[in-house]
Order: C-alpha cells, then sequence, then structure tokens
C-alpha cells in the first residue's frame, strides 16, 4: 500500500503542471520527440526535456529510441491505476450528493 501510495504521489505531482498535463495529452495520440514537444512552448529543449523526465520518473511516459531520437510514448497502465484511486473517490462523493439530493427533496 505504501508503494502504492509513493507510485501516485509522483503520477499526481507529475499532473500537477499545466506543461506536463499537455505534453502528456500530446503523446497520448502519437509519439513525440523532444524537439517535437518544444514547439509550441516559449522554453527550451533542456527545460521540456526536465518536464519529460518527471512524466518518466511517475510512469507516465517512456522513451524508446527511434534511430537517433528517442520518441516519447504514454504509459496507459499508469494512467489506469490514477484513474481507478480517483473512481474511489467519484463513488463516495457520488453517494453524499444523492443522499443530499435526498434530504432536500425531502424537505
Amino acid at each position: 500500500m505504501v508503494e502504492l501510495n509513493v507510485a501516485l504521489d509522483m503520477v499526481f505531482g507529475a499532473l500537477a503542471d499545466a506543461t506536463r498535463r499537455d505534453i502528456l495529452k500530446r503523446v497520448s495520440k502519437r509519439g513525440h520527440t523532444i524537439s517535437e514537444l518544444a514547439k509550441p512552448y516559449a522554453m527550451s529543449l533542456a527545460a521540456v526535456a526536465k518536464h519529460v523526465s518527471v512524466l518518466e520518473k511517475a510512469g507516465l511516459v517512456t522513451k524508446c529510441r527511434s534511430g537517433k531520437e528517442k520518441v516519447i510514448h504514454i504509459t496507459p497502465k499508469t494512467i489506469k491505476v490514477a484513474a481507478a484511486h480517483l473512481s474511489e473517490y467519484e463513488k463516495v462523493w457520488g453517494r453524499r450528493f444523492d443522499a443530499l439530493e435526498k434530504l432536500l427533496e425531502e424537505n
């Protein structure tokens, strides 16, 4: 359980940054090189590489060599683990909202 919490801390920490969320969204459609990922941002290649490194350490992306370049791809398994964790909260809050709605209808 502790290992899962540490992993989730890294995942949600990585997702706390808007640039990293955007990078993840872009690589979810197809693999990208660091150069391709850096194009829309007003930051250096090194800064984008650091963002990718954070995503990689969290297990959200992987790098695969393609010729001379490394291509970044999404890691769906980690996303599924994080989504499953969040779905537990969705269930809890869903029941609470249902109970509140019922209470409001009764009054």
